[in-house]
């Protein structure tokens, strides 16, 4: 028997209520409220809700895989910085299929989310770098991707 529990007792069971008798708290929202998403979440989102919009036209669309990165790995950019020339942040890039490994379409979210400033702005950008980066892989024109490019 436990020395520290009176005889003819038993051990405490976990504890239902907080020390002022409300219960235990729960989430602030359910999680299929958008509020519980976080922001990387949602960007992914957004990227999905794009390529879902292009799929409809572009079937072929289903063989790439589409990835979400927070920022682009920039190459020798201590050096061109000393050199005082200015680089530029893509916001997406691709890579072609190699051997068994599919197409694949980058989005940058750090530097799209700099750029804008509403959820609306953002959704939009999402889409014109989606377009842009199917066009490039795909060797269209973005018009010809979505005949609604630049419109919004």
């Amino acid at each position: 028997m436990d020395k520290h529990v009176p005889p003819g007792t038993t051990a405490p069971g976990p504890r239902r209520r907080d020390r002022h008798g409300r219960g235990m708290r729960g989430p602030v929202a359910p999680p299929q409220v958008p509020l519980s998403a976080s922001r990387a979440e949602g960007f992914t989102d957004l990227v999905q809700d794009s390529v879902e919009r292009l799929e409809r036209r572009w079937p072929q669309l289903a063989d790439i895989d589409f990835l979400v990165l927070d920022v682009p790995r920039l190459e020798g950019g201590a050096e061109a910085s000393a050199e005082g020339r200015e680089e530029t942040v893509p916001l997406g890039g691709t890579a072609e299929a190699n051997g068994d490994r599919r197409a694949r379409i980058v989005v940058y979210r750090r530097p799209v989310e700099i750029r804008t400033k509403s959820r609306d702005e953002r959704a939009a950008l999402v889409h014109e770098v989606v377009v842009e980066q199917v066009a490039e892989l795909l060797g269209l024109s973005p018009e010809s991707v979505d005949p609604r490019y630049g419109e919004e």
